[in-house]
């Protein structure tokens, strides 16, 4: 069995134990995973984010961090929290207003029942004449693409209407149907009871 010793402290973890810190550290993210590191760090390592590295294989700088977060009391964010782009409905609520409107009037429910999704016949090219039509400016309209994303995101599935088809007149007779010439000519030949 393999155990880990770190030279200060004296402290042995065995391979196991390792894994499961390790194991666990992996299920966590962001803040949470660099306060945990930073326990361990501070339970087996001193404090040391470099012996951290040694003994745990984590990151020195996320076990810093975590450390520098558990001094201060002030948990860093990261900037992928701020960056990307905004949805197009919370970049014009107006516009999203007015096509929630109007998707809302050409929308159905699902047949079935089994979702909870409206299907709607409005397409997105019409969506946006319609809007258009409102007094919105191409400015703020979105793309046929993206028009067609907004939809779907918001519940409105966009499904094309099925045409009527003629019902056939009368099914072809065939050999095995009663009402083939067949069945007729038997019977005739059978004698009734009367």
């Amino acid at each position: 069995m393999r155990v880990a010793t770190v030279t200060e402290e004296k402290v042995s973890l065995e391979a196991s134990h390792l894994e499961d810190i390790r194991l666990a550290s992996s299920k966590m993210t962001g803040s949470e995973r660099r306060a945990f590191q930073a326990e361990m760090a501070l339970k087996y390592c001193s404090g040391s984010a470099r012996c951290a590295e040694d003994v745990f294989g984590w990151s020195r700088q996320a076990v810093r961090l975590g450390l520098h977060e558990k001094r201060t009391g002030i948990v860093c964010v990261g900037h992928h929290a701020f960056c990307g782009a905004k949805l197009w409905e919370k970049k014009h609520p107006e516009v999203a207003e007015a096509l929630w409107k109007l998707a809302e009037s050409h929308a159905q429910q699902d047949a079935t029942f089994r979702t909870t999704l409206s299907f709607t016949r409005l397409t997105a090219e019409e969506a946006i004449k319609q809007l258009r039509a409102l007094g919105f400016a191409d400015e703020v309209l979105p793309s046929r693409s993206c028009m067609s994303e907004v939809l779907n995101r918001n519940g409105y599935r966009l499904r094309p209407v099925l045409k009527a088809k003629p019902q056939k007149k009368s099914p072809k007779p065939t050999p095995s149907s009663p009402t083939s010439g067949n069945m007729t000519e038997i019977a005739k030949a059978k004698p009734s009871c009367a």
